[in-house]
C-alpha cells in the first residue's frame, strides 16, 4: 500500500536567499554599476602605470592635455564618485 507522504531523503533543499550572508549575493548590479566599476579599474590601472613607470596611458592614447584625455579623466572621476555611492548603498544593505 502506497503512502501519501514522500520520504525525507527525496525532498529538495532550497536555500534561503535573503540570508545568504554575503553582500554580493544579495546585490544585483545594474549596467551603470558595471560601467562605473570598469571605468574605476581602468583609472586604477592608469594610475598604477603612472606610479610605476611614469607612463600615462590615457595621455599616450589621446594626447597630452587634449580634450579627449581630459574627458576620459572626468568620466573616470565621476565613475569613482558613483562607486562611493554604490559602496555606501551596499554597506547600508548589510546592516
Amino acid at each position: 500500500m502506497a503512502t501519501m507522504n514522500a520520504p525525507a531523503n527525496e525532498r529538495r533543499h532550497i536555500p534561503e536567499r535573503r540570508n545568504s550572508g554575503s553582500i554580493l549575493h544579495a546585490t544585483h548590479f545594474s549596467a551603470l554599476d558595471w560601467a562605473a566599476m570598469v571605468l574605476m579599474i581602468v583609472g586604477g590601472i592608469n594610475w598604477g602605470l603612472v606610479g610605476a613607470f611614469e607612463l600615462d596611458l590615457v595621455a599616450a592614447l589621446f594626447g597630452e592635455r587634449s580634450t579627449w584625455s581630459r574627458l576620459v579623466y572626468v568620466v573616470v572621476g565621476i565613475a569613482s564618485l558613483y562607486g562611493i555611492y554604490v559602496l555606501s548603498k551596499m554597506a547600508a544593505r548589510s546592516r
